[in-house]
């Protein structure tokens, strides 16, 4: 079976810290790693996701992954992150992890 690459792990350690009810966006969590690049972080969590809690990466602006976007809201509102009025997106201001 495969193994994540070393650039792979990187983003789910980081990932791995993001705290019950608190989020980092893509680009957070590549910066936190080391690495350049905000898609590479979405490409890892799409291949090894299954390993971290993927639900609390969003997009900088707080949006949810698109085809993921009803799953991923259930998941952070049952942990208590802090959502904007609609609903719709993750509240940056408070929610994201430093």
């Amino acid at each position: 079976m495969d193994e994540p690459s070393a650039k792979e792990k990187a983003v789910l350690d980081v990932v791995g810290t993001i705290p019950r009810g608190f989020v980092m966006s893509y680009g957070d969590v590549a910066d936190r790693a080391g690495l350049g690049s905000a898609r590479f972080v979405g490409q890892a969590l799409a291949r090894w996701g299954d390993e971290v809690a993927w639900q609390r990466v969003v997009m900088s602006d707080g949006s949810f992954a698109k085809h993921l976007a009803l799953e991923q809201q259930e998941l952070l509102r049952a942990e208590g992150t802090p959502l904007n009025g609609d609903g719709k997106r993750v509240n940056m201001r408070s929610a994201r992890f430093a």
